[in-house]
């Protein structure tokens, strides 16, 4: 009996004959991704890609007082830092195409937030707003709440949030009030004794200081009232008027916009150009959940920059403004990422005939 093992056989099999074919044949095409699925992978790829925002600091300003969304308390020198929004992941700025991760609220691009502040400035074109006066002061009621941190650093802490009444007067010739719980009345818009210096050389001289002239930074009901209704022309007038107030001249026109937004009355088609205005900054951005000082919940359109975020927060119905919250978008030494700085409320706008008069219920 042989029991040697038989020798596999010279030629090929079939199914060996069969692979060596298909080998010699072009690849099948393979389908493409549905666009969604495609816009849904091109979203988390960017968004395990975005670097971190480099940190810094905005320029001071020098305006009439307004809300500060924080208060850092340093020794001989009076701070500001105005941060904004929710618990931030990741954030990116890149022109046109911004892109923010938030929880709860998925990634969101640019495009959106041009669709959501076009919605925001239809509302606002259809609003009805009564006629303010020249001799009249608008009254605007919030509620805020401002970090606060002790001069030898550490993080910052958050009080209750509290009552503040605004009275500008609409056409700025008469003095202004500011009240908020806590503290004392102060006068707004009012002259000042200076010294003035007519030459090298010269003897300081009592003099006073006039109000400075409306503008985007010292607004009153007139000068805003009067603001281009044209988007194009509106933004390069805010442009014109904020330069050099800080390095980032985006982020200045947002914050001016926001600052419009707070604290003045602007006329239907005004709000409107603003609202059209801000959608053609690079790097705006939407959240999907945002709440104001009351616990408001609604959808905010918001800005990061300089380890910041800025939210405008909108009831996600009549997309009618409902407040500010301001977010630290990266560690330091104010605390971690996503600590609250400061939050805000708008409760009421009216016209008054006087500075302390409140409007009727």
């Amino acid at each position: 009996m042989n029991t040697t093992p038989p020798h596999p056989p010279d030629h090929p099999s079939e199914e060996d004959e069969r692979l060596g074919l298909t080998a010699l044949l072009p690849p099948p095409p393979v389908p493409g991704l549905a666009p969604d699925r495609a816009l849904l992978l091109r979203r988390t790829l960017l968004a395990d890609a975005a670097p971190a925002d480099a940190s810094g600091r905005r320029g001071a300003r020098a305006t009439r007082p307004r809300r500060r969304l924080v208060r850092l308390a340093v020794p001989a020198v009076a701070c500001a830092l105005v941060v904004g929004g929710v618990m931030v992941v990741k954030l990116v700025e890149t022109p046109g195409r911004a892109t923010t991760a938030v929880p709860g609220g998925g990634t969101t691009h640019a495009s959106e937030a041009t669709r959501l502040l076009d919605r925001i400035a239809l509302a606002a074109a259809d609003s009805e707003q009564p006629t303010v006066r020249a001799d009249q002061f608008v009254y605007v009621e919030s509620r805020v709440a401002y970090a606060g941190q002790s001069a030898g650093g550490g993080p910052v802490t958050m009080p209750s949030v509290h009552k503040r009444q605004v009275w500008l007067s609409a056409d700025g010739s008469r003095p202004g009030l500011l009240r908020e719980a806590g503290g004392p009345d102060t006068p707004l818009g009012t002259d000042g004794p200076v010294e003035t210096l007519d030459g090298p050389g010269e003897t300081p001289r009592p003099s006073t200081l006039n109000a400075s002239q409306p503008s985007i930074g010292n607004p009153t009901h007139a000068y805003v009232a009067s603001l281009p209704t044209d988007p194009d022309t509106l933004m390069e007038l805010i442009r014109d008027e904020t330069r050099g107030e800080g390095q980032d001249p985006d982020q200045r026109a947002f914050t001016a916009i926001g600052e419009l937004l707070a604290e003045t009355w602007a006329p239907p088609e005004v709000g409107a150009a603003l609202y059209r205005a801000a959608a053609k900054i690079p790097g705006v951005t939407v959240v999907d959940a945002a709440d104001d000082a009351t616990g408001r919940e609604g959808v905010a359109v918001a800005r990061t920059a300089h380890g910041e975020q800025t939210q405008w927060i909108f009831d996600r119905t009549t997309y009618a403004f409902l407040g500010e919250r301001t977010v630290l978008a990266e560690a330091g030494g104010a605390g971690p990422a996503g600590t609250v700085m400061g939050t805000s409320a708008v409760l009421t706008r009216a016209a008054v005939d006087r500075a302390g008069e409140l409007p009727a219920v």
